[in-house]
């Protein structure tokens, strides 16, 4: 089991254009406060920043992989579902950079706000 899984983070959309995946507040997000852990914002950041760049690869040759993340909390949450929206705002041949915005969809609250920076490079042999 990969860790989208065993958190159960869903990929709602994933184009070179915009990725958005989802993810429902459980116990098992939480910090021992009862609010959601802040390393979820985070999760959904960069996968989702993953997904967007990855679609608009070749991934049998290339992949993006994620070299920086920097996230902003600005809400905390006990319940409902965090969707995570991710749009690219530079996309290089070696680098691409992706702003994500993370929303409470009950409240429609912006719940953080991250920079997702991503490395174009070969995929590695399995």
């Amino acid at each position: 089991m990969n860790l989208l899984e065993l958190l159960g983070v869903k990929t709602l959309r994933a184009t070179a254009t915009e990725a958005i995946v989802e993810v429902a507040v459980t116990a098992k997000l939480k910090q021992p406060f009862g609010i959601v852990h802040g390393g979820v914002n985070t999760i959904l950041a960069e996968t989702a920043a993953s997904l967007g760049a990855n679609a608009g690869l070749d991934t049998t040759v290339q992949v993006a992989v994620g070299v920086n993340v920097e996230t902003h909390h600005l809400y905390t949450v006990a319940q409902g579902t965090l969707r995570a929206n991710a749009k690219p705002l530079h996309t290089g041949r070696r680098l691409q950079t992706w702003q994500v915005e993370v929303y409470e969809q009950g409240s429609q609250r912006l719940t953080s706000v991250s920079t997702v920076t991503l490395m174009i490079t070969t995929r590695p042999q399995e």
